[in-house]
């Protein structure tokens, strides 16, 4: 697991976007794997950028982590509504190769077993983006998840359900299932950058690093990938015990040619 310390989440975000424009200039037909959420929208916001100074969506395909179980595409709300805001409608990513759990599904249960099957279908993912919640939820697979899952209905917390319900207006219950890829899936694609900030992700972010293999904490599982880097900002970095170790290595790491992005 390689870890990367930035002073603020600006910076971090540069450098999570950085990381996603390479691949995808490197690799242009790849299978992302993108993310949904407040951490996630000044990454998309410097995709953008790259998009009108030349980087190409239109070879590539994509797939979210997760979907609200009875939000349709069109609600405010869904994920579905939040990817058309912040990407795909500013890039020229063909509509068709966009995909999300379908959560207006009348089954949802099918419909969780065939974006599985559909990922299996068109992936590997090249490199999937990842978020990280402060019970150290990676998408919507919450703490007591197998870590072997496949994607799947998942009951969000009450602490997710409350932490979303910003979001959503006085009048609305936000949900409280969604289709999430399983922790599995996840782990079957070839890299891995999961970006944090905040002091409020701290104690989930040193679990995950420096923390037992539990399904306590799910995101714990990235200790097993052979590509799997982390973005933290100071605060989210702030309980880290190994620090010094993981600002040596990136110091090492940018004086050998070719290692440093």
């Amino acid at each position: 697991m390689r870890i990367v310390i930035k002073p603020n989440a600006s910076d971090a975000a540069d450098t999570c976007a950085a990381l996603i424009e390479a691949a995808l200039r490197k690799t242009p037909d790849m299978a992302l794997g993108l993310a949904t959420g407040g951490t996630m929208e000044p990454v998309y916001a410097r995709l953008r950028a790259a998009h009108e100074a030349g980087l190409s969506f239109a070879r590539c395909s994509s797939f979210n982590l997760d979907e609200y179980v009875g939000l349709a595409g069109d609600h405010p709300q869904s994920y579905r509504h939040y990817m058309q805001q912040h990407l795909f409608d500013h890039v020229d990513i063909r509509p068709e190769a966009a995909h999300l759990p379908d959560g207006a599904a009348a089954d949802p249960v099918a419909a969780a077993a065939q974006y599985d099957a559909l990922i299996g279908r068109c992936g590997p993912i090249g490199l999937q983006l990842l978020g990280l919640g402060s019970n150290g939820h990676i998408g919507f697979n919450e703490p007591s998840s197998s870590l072997v899952s496949r994607s799947r209905v998942k009951t969000l917390t009450r602490k997710t359900v409350e932490a979303n319900s910003r979001f959503f207006g006085p009048d609305e219950t936000p949900p409280h299932l969604s289709i999430t890829m399983g922790i599995g899936t996840i782990m079957e694609a070839s890299r891995i950058v999961l970006l944090a900030t905040g002091r409020g992700k701290a104690q989930a972010a040193a679990a995950m690093i420096e923390g037992p293999l539990s399904a306590h904490c799910p995101a714990s599982i990235l200790q097993m990938h052979t590509d799997a880097t982390v973005i933290l900002d100071e605060e989210a970095a702030a309980d880290l015990a190994e620090r010094d170790y993981y600002d040596w290595v990136e110091l090492q790491r940018s004086r050998v040619p070719g290692q440093a992005g």
